[in-house]
């Protein structure tokens, strides 16, 4: 991931976070209007130094005037004070829409983009998330859209504002003074070229402090998942100092940005303030020579000011969108993920349940030298029940992922019912499968919830019937909420034979045609299993079943065991067909029941 970081960093620059506003589309009849109050407001602030000028040197010439008395200068007083007053009761009148709008398009344009990055999260192939920690992904849809959220909500908006009170500020002081503005804006060229030199290095460290900080939620999130391996093995101390390590890393790096961005905003401080110093040295004498009236030179003051002090939030500015610039470059690399190819669901073709493998190879992307899967080849019928056994490692789970799809063959056919998995489309064939893994993953709703995820339009009373098929119903409505009883994270306030129960009503309630267990009863005590047993018995009644087992005597009387060695299947046969030859299921069978 950090090659392809590294790779697109010439490929996207400021344009990335202004092309945030490509997801205002769909709002523009709100962004629209809310643009042009964002100019309004911008150009009505510039009435401020404009009137704050008349004020102050309007009045000191006309109280050196012989021609007016005090109460009339009094009255043009009150009559400056009373406009300013009301423009700038019209420019909060605005800037409340504004603000409204602008957040109103901008939330909505941000949760457009979650849930684009979020669907496509959702269908991104297996191998992605192997190779990315959930730690990281989390963070990037967390951390990474938190910053477009603040630069698309605020500091664009803010960078506009800045933008037109610099250029009007700009106008004004040139009308006052051509020839003190020409050596203010000396300073201008130097202040852009800054810009350009420290925002390319704040936008790196700005990137690598993100890394970092995403490194550091990986190790939260791992902590919290494994809670319990964490404290079986009191590694409480071992994990504290995992994060503060991530976290000295993520500080490490944030302080050196800290310091560039420091040093940057001192010189331009003093670069811009130092400059309105001396143009002020020099405009006093102007005025002293009778170059230039005591009006305009006030109005002059003011209004370098304003443009000092836009020049000045122009770095905090460009800080925030060269971070946004690298948040983007990430959740475009997350998006340009090649999503998995489902093709289209053949809905005219039903499926019975017949599986043939001819000659499948397979090799993981990270080890594409390692055959897993090497001339696999087997035949099942609709309705059979199939045991895969085998020493650990001969790709027996790999079978699995290849079956759900998660995963192409490199060579050879997979076929269902005759019909390759082009032909019917990898949504039409997940359909018909339903899996029952060793540990089971619930989500962290109620147990109605979780059945219900099985076919999420049921009703209720279909997922009590499932549940009851399970052998879940008696200690479900034990729980004082019944159905409605909270799991808990992954299910850990349930013991591990009713989460069971619980992925079995699942899958009952999924009426598959084929069901793949994986070593579905080999982590529970005897009365759990039994109870487990007797739920996958009623369950694959009719049903093609595939059953992943290291524990012999749960498969003896399956129609059928292949032996996985090697990868490929070693041998084919019933128990006592196996047991005659002198294989690897016979010194298998002899190992655990000493036969």
């Amino acid at each position: 991931m950090r090659r392809k970081r590294e790779k697109g960093k010439s490929g996207h620059s400021l344009r990335d976070a202004l092309g945030l506003y490509g997801y205002m589309g769909r709002y523009k009849r709100i962004f629209l209007p809310s643009l042009v109050a964002l100019f309004l407001t911008a150009w009505l602030s510039l009435a401020f130094p404009y009137f704050l000028a008349k004020l102050i040197g309007g009045t000191t010439n006309a109280l050196q005037s012989t021609e007016l008395d005090k109460s009339q200068i009094a009255a043009q007083v009150d009559g400056v004070v009373i406009q300013l007053l009301a423009i700038l009761a019209l420019q909060a009148f605005v800037s409340y829409w504004r603000v409204r709008g602008f957040i109103k398009a901008g939330e909505s344009a941000l949760n457009d983009i979650r849930k684009k990055v979020f669907s496509h999260l959702m269908h991104l192939p297996m191998g992605y998330f192997l190779e990315h920690r959930s730690g990281e992904i989390s963070s990037r849809l967390a951390a990474d859209l938190g910053i477009m959220r603040e630069t698309l909500i605020t500091t664009v908006p803010q960078f506009a504002r800045t933008t037109v009170i610099l250029v009007g500020g700009l106008v004004a002081i040139f009308l006052c003074s051509v020839k003190l503005s020409l050596i203010m804006l000396l300073c201008i060229p130097v202040v852009v070229t800054l810009v350009a030199i420290f925002g390319r290095k704040i936008k790196g460290f700005s990137k690598d402090s993100q890394d970092a900080l995403a490194d550091s939620q990986v190790v939260v999130e791992e902590s919290i998942q494994s809670i319990a391996d964490v404290k079986t093995f009191t590694n409480e101390e071992f994990e504290q100092n995992r994060y503060e390590s991530a976290l000295e890393r993520y500080l490490g790096v944030t302080l050196k940005g800290a310091r560039a961005r420091a040093a940057f905003i001192s010189f331009i401080i003093f670069v811009l303030f130092g400059t309105i110093a001396v143009v002020t040295w020099f405009g006093a004498k102007m005025l002293v020579r009778g170059e230039i009236s005591s009006d305009e030179f006030t109005m002059f003051i003011l209004f370098s000011v304003f443009v000092g002090a836009s020049l000045g939030a122009f770095p905090e500015i460009m800080s925030q969108l060269q971070k946004t610039s690298g948040a983007t470059e990430r959740i475009r690399e997350l998006i340009a993920e090649r999503e998995e190819c489902v093709g289209e669901s053949a809905k005219d073709i039903v499926l019975s349940g017949g599986i043939v493998a001819e000659g499948i190879e397979f090799s993981y992307e990270s080890r594409p030298d390692v055959k897993v899967l090497d001339g696999l080849d087997f035949s099942i019928n609709a309705g059979e029940r199939v045991a895969l056994v085998g020493p650990s490692g001969g790709g027996k789970s790999t079978v699995f992922a290849v079956l759900l799809g998660f995963y192409k063959q490199q060579k050879g056919n997979l076929l269902y019912d005759g019909h390759t998995v082009a032909e019917l489309g990898v949504e039409s064939v997940r359909k018909t499968i339903a899996m029952v893994p060793q540990e089971v993953m619930l989500f962290g709703g109620t147990i109605a919830e979780n059945i219900g995820y099985g076919d999420p339009a049921a009703s209720k009373e279909q997922i009590r019937e499932a549940a009851a098929k399970a052998n879940a119903l008696e200690f479900i409505e034990e729980f004082p909420e019944g159905f409605d009883t909270i799991v808990g994270p992954r299910g850990l306030k349930l013991s591990g034979g009713q989460r069971q129960r619980i992925a079995i009503a699942r899958a009952i309630l999924a009426d598959p045609k084929i069901l793949l267990l994986d070593e579905a009863t080999s982590a529970l005590d005897t009365e759990s299993e039994r109870l487990v047993q007797s739920a996958l018995d009623e369950l694959m009644k009719g049903r093609t079943s595939l059953i992943i087992a290291h524990r012999l005597s749960t498969v003896k009387d399956a129609d059928r065991i292949l032996v996985l060695n090697n990868a490929k299947v070693e041998e084919s046969g019933t128990h006592e067909e196996l047991m005659t030859k002198h294989g690897t299921y016979r010194l298998l069978a002899q190992t655990q029941f000493g036969q």
